[in-house]
């Protein structure tokens, strides 16, 4: 009998012990939300799931993307967006040319109806996909007299066409049977010719660099700014690679590994890192802020994507070294995710020069960080990065654009529907199988219903406070947030049943890891006949392993530190500003062992879950 009694108060010492180590990923820097460490609260809730609650958030993800699709053919079409509480349509903003968070992406080529053509595959609908294939053959033309953004139209629109084209050959087919008998390459025609009309910004810049906006007829206008994000001139190999090889014809993908050889080749000498916003022409960092978020995400998305999709061990190498100086640099908090002393990791703002904490605020582009560590095999850091985020979630019911970690609230409040968080919740579910990521989704979309959806879709929130809203509902609400969200529920999903053999863009189109795009039509005339381009600058200061002083989707999200102002014309910041309270809190700290790094075999993700290490938070 007092054996019976010393073992069930062992085991009950234990599981309160184990349940208290889970939860501590959402001890975010201990002042936000905390799960209860009571285990029945997260034994009951999150452990588990029931099937019929899977089935009904598949339906409620699969008929949100379907009011908003619906409506925008019935209230917007052929206009770029839809504004869903007024139900009309939305396209460039011509009186006023420099508001560029409007005009960088609408051109009047449809764009909602075109970003949306792969959430039409993953919804299965296959006559909705054809139709609309139809529509945009017979309605869209890029004649049009428009200044856009070259990484927005590269991500939305190429990407998009490339993606829906490869489906229609059937050269994509882990989505099923979605060829078309009448579809005779039109879509491919579209992307080629689109990209035909970005090559001006590639030309006449001292760097190399492409110019950040072209217009679509004309050229690079008199007056164009020569300030780009790193993520805009960094993340166009994947669309760019694929449009080269779909042609034969390597121009665009050269230009890409042009853009990507440049910026490698202006990190800091010291750090090894990147800033967030260049002059193309002088080459010169403007600020010294580096981060994983805007301005910066999908750069470091995308070396590792580009060698996913394409094989080749220079973007390996790149992701790698500058995965190194990552975490040796903005690196804070305990060498663990799950375990030991002191705060939960994570990633923050620093100086590009030193390495220091440089601002107290993360944006919420970065919550697509934890993505990639998953698809880099870094599941225990990306567990921890997705808590940080699911906390200001639980905190808000939504995402602000900026959180202030030191102050505890949101330095700028609008939440535009994003995807990334969402994103990483998916990818770590296919990861880990925890159902505790299916209650995540299950929270955002009643959230989205609760707060953001009105008459004819989903508006964009401006005060994740009061929650008030504007009146524009973005296309990557429909091309990607819908989108994983669906795909968290529907795991017979074709895309589910083949997800270690599809590719995600940044933009959340599908593309096909083939032997295909293991062609190089660059070959050796880039990589070795142009290499004296590459020369014009300094020699890099390699990284001395085992010696460190010190051990951030797009460029229009570079914001202000406030929101007072509408979020249709907001000013850019470099968020160079620093604070003495930052320094008193990081200057002083131990540098972190500069831990090993290894690649997980990239055609699939880890399968980390093994009993209850199955209850990841």
């Amino acid at each position: 009998m007092k054996i019976a009694v010393l073992v069930a108060l062992f085991w009950r010492i234990a599981s309160i012990f184990l349940f208290s180590k889970l939860f501590t990923t959402a001890q975010v820097q201990t002042t936000l939300p905390k799960f209860s460490s009571h285990k029945s609260e997260f034994a009951e809730k999150y452990s588990h799931i029931e099937p019929e609650d899977v089935e009904m958030a598949r339906d409620q993800a699969r008929e949100m993307f379907f009011f908003g699709y619906n409506n925008y053919m019935k209230h917007a079409f052929p206009m770029d967006e839809l504004d869903p509480i007024h139900c009309i349509g939305r396209g460039p903003d011509y009186e006023n040319p420099a508001n560029w968070n409007i005009n960088d992406v609408l051109g009047d080529y449809s764009l909602t109806l075109i970003d949306s053509l792969n959430t039409l595959v993953v919804m299965r609908n296959k006559t909705m996909f054809h139709n609309a294939v139809n529509f945009i053959i017979d309605t869209v033309s890029f004649d049009k007299n428009v200044t856009v953004q070259v990484f927005e139209v590269t991500i939305r629109v190429i990407g998009s066409l490339l993606s829906a084209h490869l489906i229609l050959t059937n050269e994509n087919p882990f989505h099923g049977d979605f060829s078309m008998p009448t579809y005779n390459g039109e879509l491919l025609e579209l992307a080629h010719d689109m990209a035909n009309r970005l090559l001006p910004a590639f030309e006449g810049t001292e760097t190399g660099l492409p110019f950040p906006r072209v217009n679509l007829l004309h050229g690079v206008l008199p007056g164009t700014s020569n300030e780009s994000c790193t993520a805009g001139a960094g993340s166009l190999l994947l669309e760019f690679g694929v449009l080269s090889r779909l042609l034969d014809d390597p121009t665009f993908e050269a230009l890409a590994r042009r853009c990507n050889e440049i910026l490698w080749k202006l990190r800091n000498k010291d750090t090894g890192l990147l800033g967030t916003v260049i002059d193309v022409q002088t080459g010169e960092w403007k600020g010294s802020m580096a981060g994983l978020g805007a301005g910066f995400d999908s750069y470091f998305e995308y070396l590792l994507k580009a060698h996913i999709l394409f094989g080749e061990v220079r973007e390996l190498e790149m992701f790698t070294e500058l995965r190194h100086r990552i975490e040796a640099n903005m690196r804070r908090g305990r060498p663990k995710c799950r375990f030991g002393d002191g705060e939960p990791p994570n990633y923050l703002n620093v100086d590009i020069k030193d390495g220091f904490v440089l601002n107290t605020w993360l944006d919420a582009l970065q919550a697509s960080f934890a993505g990639v560590q998953v698809l880099a095999g870094d599941l225990d850091d990306a567990i921890c990065s997705h808590a940080f985020y699911y906390a200001i979630w639980r905190k808000y019911e939504l995402l602000p654009e900026r959180f202030n970690w030191h102050s505890k609230a949101p330095d700028v409040h609008f939440y535009p529907l994003r995807p990334e968080f969402i994103e990483s919740t998916y990818f770590l579910f296919l990861a880990t199988k925890s159902p505790f990521y299916q209650h995540v989704g299950i929270q955002i979309i009643d959230s989205l219903n609760l707060h953001a959806r009105v008459a004819c879709g989903f508006a964009t929130v401006h005060n994740v406070v009061d929650r008030s809203l504007e009146d524009r509902m973005e296309s990557f609400f429909l091309s990607e947030t819908c989108k994983y969200l669906y795909l968290l529920f529907d795991m017979e999903n074709p895309a589910n049943r083949h997800y270690e053999r599809l590719l995600f863009s940044t933009e959340g189109h599908t593309f096909p890891i083939t032997r295909q795009f293991r062609r190089n039509p660059v070959g050796t005339a880039f990589h070795d006949g142009n290499a004296d381009l590459f020369n014009v600058f300094p020699p890099y200061r390699p990284l001395q392993k085992g010696i460190s002083r010190f051990s951030n989707q797009t460029c229009e999200t570079l914001l202000p530190l406030d929101d007072d102002d509408e979020h249709d014309h907001h000013q850019h910041d470099d968020g160079s500003s620093s604070t003495a309270a930052v320094d008193r809190l990081y200057q002083l700290k131990k540098p972190l062992p500069l831990s090993e790094f290894h690649l997980s075999q990239y055609l699939r993700l880890v399968d980390a879950c093994h009993g209850d290490d199955c209850l990841l938070v």
